[in-house]
């Protein structure tokens, strides 16, 4: 058992070589004892700076750990912040996609109604046209039958002869060319369009 006396005993370097044990009848060897408290001394030095330097690593390693934690508080707050951000950005960019589609979703509609608008109208434009072309080839076939009843009625006619003298009154009766003129179709025949004689090849 430890003796009380020792508890809370210091002992340095310096306190070793200075110590004086002090002479007695057959005590020990004064040279080996001095021999022991120098080297007791040397370990004690080596123990201090040893000591030290442990002082110092574990103050070094406290600082460190120190900014570790300080470290690692901000990497946690900025992990924080991060997740904060990025969750207020994805709701954000949701809306926005949100409001593109609309957007777009509108356009998309405006631009179909537009389109059928036009081909309405297109439709109309056509049956307009074939309407017209119908008309136009009605009146066409009207003035074509009547030309050709004509010409098979001048084709009818006989061949004068000159040889039997006519009349006063025959010749009178006989229609002049001036006359002939007057009877044409006051209505001048339209020229025939390209796309309608293509039309009428096909019909």
């Amino acid at each position: 058992m430890a003796d009380d006396s020792f508890q809370g005993f210091h002992l340095t370097a310096l306190d070793a070589r200075r110590y004086d044990f002090g002479s007695a009848l057959r005590g020990y060897d004064r040279a080996r004892v001095d021999q022991f408290r120098d080297q007791v001394a040397e370990e004690l030095e080596r123990l201090s700076r040893a000591n030290q330097e442990l002082d110092q690593k574990a103050r070094n390693f406290h600082e460190q750990l120190k900014s570790f934690r300080d470290r690692d508080k901000a990497l946690n707050e900025a992990l924080v912040s991060a997740q904060q951000l990025r969750g207020e950005i994805r709701e954000q960019a949701e809306r926005e996609a949100q409001l593109i589609v609309r957007e777009a979703q509108a356009n998309a509609d405006k631009l179909l109604q537009g389109v059928r608008e036009d081909l309405r109208r297109a439709e109309d434009e056509v049956q307009t046209l074939w309407r017209t072309r119908r008309s136009y080839l009605a009146q066409l076939r009207h003035h074509l039958e009547r030309q050709l009843t004509e010409l098979n009625a001048a084709e009818s006619e006989p061949v004068p002869d000159f040889a039997t003298p006519r009349t006063t009154e025959a010749v009178r009766n006989e229609p002049s060319v001036l006359q002939a003129i007057r009877e044409l179709p006051s209505r001048p025949l339209a020229p025939t369009p390209s796309w309608l004689d293509a039309v009428e090849d096909e019909t």
